[in-house]
């Protein structure tokens, strides 16, 4: 055997835990540098009957890939980016996307998914099948893979090809796998939750958001999109919440034939934490409630230019620095956040779900009103465009984090009958698990399994994610 196969002890206890702050428990880690290694890992992991656990850099937050005992695969390692051809690239699980980043841009182009952290791994990213802000424009990740090469369970290798690898209604078969994928829930707005089947499906969407319980994903081809001529970020404040709503429907529905790429949301407690975080970002004037941020490639719109100038003031970057401090003040929430969880010591309460358009402002008092019966501290931040915010509740003490977390259940089952889905970019995990099975009951449940069981009959592959 070339891979080495390391105890868990204190020098690896990192890979124990992720950005989730749950901690699991393992025997033994491997960190292989090739398919071939991969295919070692499985093999021997099947003879000792051990369950596997997936990895790369370890920046999701839903527990995903904390282990449950066995053996540690951790990709990080198999980071190699290759070169671009034909606007496409092929990379191995463990690149880093500020390394994708580089690599196109040199090339004059771009990789469309923007996720907050720069340096999650795009294994991680195709797992969850993750986003970001410009996923108002562009999708999701699933938009922008082209190909995967899988290694299964028992060390077989496939290779899937969008347009090539397709399902014949719900008949499939992949390698020596022959069968028929389930019927489920898939709702009609941005999701990450769990399996994505549908009738003549490409079969590479399979394994996108199916959070590495299928298989282990050792290549990936992905596609890259020419980089704008010019680009322009803005941020507009409103003096309240309802101004601030109505700005992003009328971005939505204005019928201009330039549209934002991106609509972010900043709520009222979001500026407030940011007055309180010394940074050397922009002053944020007192009078500012809800903030807007949109982005878009070319010219923004006469029309749009007239609508933000209704509000308190309006913040413009055309240059690149400038759009650098604008994103750096968006993206300023979530570190804000971290930082204050981790001086409290508690576990992070965040949701990650969406809803149809029509319910945008139905959720957002659903939010508040909840959040001001219980009493809670929270900031409300996120990707508006898709109807997608994150409700992070800040407690104080371990009775506030059972609050929060009793409340978050009551939101999952009002979004449920809203049609939206519990989680759009940060996938299941360990985390989620109960979400997931009110969304999708427990027949959906049990189809799903049975689908796991095609690919991982002994289920070693990342046992505790999804269900």
């Amino acid at each position: 055997m070339t891979v080495q196969v390391l105890d868990v002890g204190k020098e690896t206890v990192d890979y124990l835990r992720d950005e989730s702050r749950k901690e699991g428990h393992a025997e033994k880690i491997v960190f292989p540098e090739s398919r071939n290694e991969v295919v070692e890992s499985l093999q021997m992991a099947t003879q000792k009957g051990w369950p596997v656990t997936l990895q790369g850099s370890r920046t999701g937050i839903t527990g995903g890939c904390v282990p449950e005992g066995g053996l540690i695969l951790n990709l990080s390692r198999m980071n190699a980016v290759g070169e671009v051809e034909d606007r496409r690239l092929s990379v191995q699980p463990g690149a880093l996307l500020s390394d994708i980043y580089s690599v196109a841009q040199a090339e004059g182009l771009f990789f469309p998914p923007d996720p907050t952290e720069t340096t999650a791994s795009i294994g991680g990213m195709v797992a969850t099948n993750a986003s970001g802000a410009r996923s108002f424009h562009y999708g999701s990740i699933r938009n922008w893979i082209q190909a995967l090469e899988v290694v299964l369970a028992h060390g077989e290798t496939i290779r899937i090809e969008r347009g090539v690898h397709q399902a014949k209604g719900l008949d499939f078969q992949l390698g020596k796998i022959k069968g028929t994928l389930p019927r489920l829930k898939i709702p009609e707005v941005k999701t990450a939750a769990g399996y994505f089947v549908k009738p003549d499906m490409d079969l590479v969407d399979l394994f996108i958001g199916a959070e590495g319980t299928l298989g282990v994903v050792t290549e990936i081809i992905i596609k890259l999109w020419p980089l704008p001529k010019k680009r322009v970020g803005l941020v507009s404040f409103f003096p309240s919440e309802e101004e601030a709503l109505d700005f992003v429907i009328f971005l939505r529905e204005a019928g201009s034939s330039i549209s934002p790429i991106a609509i972010e949301f900043l709520d009222d407690q979001s500026l407030e934490l940011l007055r309180q975080t010394p940074s050397d970002l922009l002053e944020l004037n007192p009078d500012f409630h809800t903030a807007i941020y949109f982005e878009y490639e070319g010219d923004v719109p006469n029309i749009v230019v007239e609508k933000a100038g209704e509000a308190i003031d309006c913040w413009i970057a055309e240059s690149d620095h400038e759009l650098d401090v604008l994103k750096q003040f968006r993206h300023a929430i979530p570190e804000a956040i971290n930082q204050l969880i981790a001086d409290r010591k508690r576990v992070k309460l965040g949701t990650d779900m969406s809803v149809p358009d029509g319910q945008l402002k139905k959720v957002m008092q659903l939010y508040r009103k909840g959040l001001a019966e219980a009493g809670l501290e929270y900031v409300i931040f996120g990707h508006m465009g898709n109807n997608h915010v994150h409700v992070n509740i800040l407690p104080h003490s371990l009775a506030e984090v059972e609050t929060g977390k009793v409340l978050y259940l009551d939101w999952a089952k009002q979004i449920i009958k809203m049609k939206g889905s519990i989680s759009a970019e940060h996938g299941i995990g360990k985390l989620k698990i109960e979400f997931l099975e009110l969304m999708q009951g427990r027949e959906g449940i049990h189809k799903m399994r049975k689908l796991k069981q095609l690919f991982d009959p002994d289920r070693l592959l990342n046992p505790g994610n999804l269900f």
